[in-house]
């Protein structure tokens, strides 16, 4: 709410069940999995069950106004970053 993002997309944002859903079909497809031997291998399954979760994902409502949540983000980011000597340092390309 501190964005001033309002309407369908705050709806949308403002619930865990999104966020939710994907992290327990990544559980899901991580159960068959018998002996975990390093990060790499956790990172490995975790994508592979996102990419499962992906699938099953549906329009965010709200979405078209995610370019004014970006460019909320962004301002949020420049107020509260530390202030660097170089300020082209901080500059990364935003697509939306």
């Amino acid at each position: 709410m501190r964005l001033g993002i309002g309407g369908q997309l705050a709806k949308t944002l403002c619930s865990t069940n999104p966020c939710e859903s994907m992290i327990e079909i990544v559980r899901y497809t991580q159960r068959n999995v018998k002996r975990w031997r390093d990060g790499d291998m956790r990172l490995r399954w975790t994508a592979a069950g996102m990419l499962v979760a992906e699938q099953q994902f549906r329009r965010i409502i709200g979405y078209r106004h995610l370019a004014k949540l970006v460019i909320a983000t962004e301002r949020r980011y420049a107020l509260t970053a530390p202030k660097t000597i170089d300020p082209q340092e901080n500059r990364h390309p935003v697509t939306v």
